[in-house]
């Protein structure tokens, strides 16, 4: 004898009821972390230890961590990308040692050094590298007080022009859209005294730079397993003014607007 079919109609509510209570909640402010980062600090945790690292350096209080024979010997048998948690951009300036700044030891961050830590190819590609295979959960991109590159950008479009070095200029182009917008911005300004926005605004365009033609890193950033910030290290105090981090997710959001930005992740 058939059971009727408004019997039925109970049951099989009650069990889809029952499946999607016992399904597994998903929150799509959530996401997860990329494989590659698993056992890692997380980008936050990085940048609290940066942050630590140049308070304990700036109250003379460095402790030199991971700097002893041992772990040398770490480091001449195991991988950096078990153990690195930042990328650092800088500038090549000797008054800016990135180690001592933040208190960190060998094995801890990637580091990229380059005249007015512009992002051009050779740039763009090192920093690919210390997120995706060194796997450093935080990008900084670090300008520092007085640099020589930007002065002399500066100058050069205040019409201080004198001879450089043939391999200079394709060096130091990234840094004039900053120098000019700096200017457009604090047109009462004269002379040297736009200098420090246009520091600033230096760190701005590198990292437009950087997302312009790193896809990956933008894929990176947009999953939440990477963070890109901005910071000014200030040479005469050691102290490191952190910029916004959301300006850094506008620039973001802007260039995933612009048909300019390169769309390949990778080499072919």
């Amino acid at each position: 004898m058939k059971r009727p079919t408004r019997l039925l109609i109970p049951v099989i509510c009650a069990a889809m009821l029952l499946a999607c209570s016992s399904a597994p909640e998903t929150r799509e402010s959530e996401p997860e972390q990329h494989p590659a980062f698993s056992g890692k600090p997380t980008a936050d945790q990085a940048l609290e230890m940066l942050r630590d690292g140049n308070e304990r350096f700036t109250d003379g209080k460095s402790v030199h961590p991971r700097m002893d024979a041992a772990r040398l010997r770490q480091a001449g048998t195991e991988d950096q990308g078990d153990h690195a948690y930042a990328t650092v951009i800088t500038c090549s300036d000797s008054r800016v040692p990135v180690e001592l700044i933040f208190d960190a030891g060998i094995m801890d961050i990637f580091v990229i050094r380059v005249a007015g830590n512009v992002c051009d190819t050779d740039e763009v590609g090192s920093i690919e590298y210390g997120l995706a295979h060194v796997h450093t959960p935080v990008l900084v991109v670090l300008g520092h007080t007085q640099c020589g590159a930007v002065t002399a950008v500066t100058h050069m479009l205040h019409g201080d022009r004198h001879p450089l070095e043939r391999n200079i200029p394709p060096l130091v182009d990234n840094i004039e859209p900053a120098v000019r917008r700096a200017i457009h911005k604090h047109p009462k300004l004269h002379g040297d005294e736009i200098i420090p926005h246009a520091i600033e605004e230096n760190v701005w365009q590198g990292i437009e730079d950087l997302f312009m033609a790193s896809p990956v890193t933008r894929e990176l950033v947009k999953s939440n397993s990477v963070k890109v910030i901005g910071a000014i290290y200030d040479v005469a105090s050691g102290e490191i003014d952190w910029l916004p981090e959301s300006d850094a997710r506008k620039i973001l959001k802007r260039v995933e607007k612009n048909p300019g930005r390169a769309m390949e992740p990778m080499a072919h």
